[in-house]
């Protein structure tokens, strides 16, 4: 069974752009049951990161604490794999520092600890000489599954790349 690790970027612009609760709330129960059914997660990270928006989305998040996986003995072992592939990739100090504080760090371990699939609205790299922040696909080596949800419907229609290892 393939198991998704929702990005914090879905959760707003979901909100914000197509997903509203008022307009759709189907997709926030379709949410809760795939969680219920052990296939979509996130992280605590995301969690923290969801709660500084004290909003609707903030209150919905409360609710679903356990939906946000905290990291384990293999994330954390993930964690610093990954700390040292960032830190030897050639990207400026600035970068590493911002991508070592936030959620990505954590949801890119996550997946690749636990060989989820990660689900996110992230950037494209514009030019591979870029090196001032860290995007997608700087980060899709760890993932054993990428879902980029400009590309993909909800139900099945989707861009997964499954040649990371």
């Amino acid at each position: 069974m393939t198991v998704y690790l929702l990005d914090t970027d879905v959760f707003i612009r979901s909100k914000n752009q197509h997903y509203g609760f008022d307009i759709c709330p189907g997709f926030w129960n379709w949410i809760d049951r795939e969680h219920a059914l052990g296939r979509v997660f996130s992280i605590e990270k995301v969690y923290s990161e969801l709660l500084l928006g004290k909003d609707e989305l903030s209150i919905w998040v409360k609710q679903r604490k356990g939906m946000f996986l905290k990291p384990d003995q293999p994330t954390t072992s993930s964690l610093r794999l990954l700390s040292n592939w960032a830190e030897n990739r050639g990207y400026r100090r600035s970068a590493v520092t911002d991508f070592m504080k936030k959620a990505d760090l954590y949801l890119v371990a996550q997946a690749h600890a636990t060989r989820h699939t990660v689900v996110t609205y992230g950037n494209l790299l514009r030019s591979p000489e870029e090196r001032s922040r860290f995007r997608t696909p700087a980060r899709r080596w760890m993932w054993t599954g990428w879902l980029h949800t400009r590309c993909c419907a909800w139900k099945g229609r989707s861009l997964i790349f499954h040649d990371f290892f």
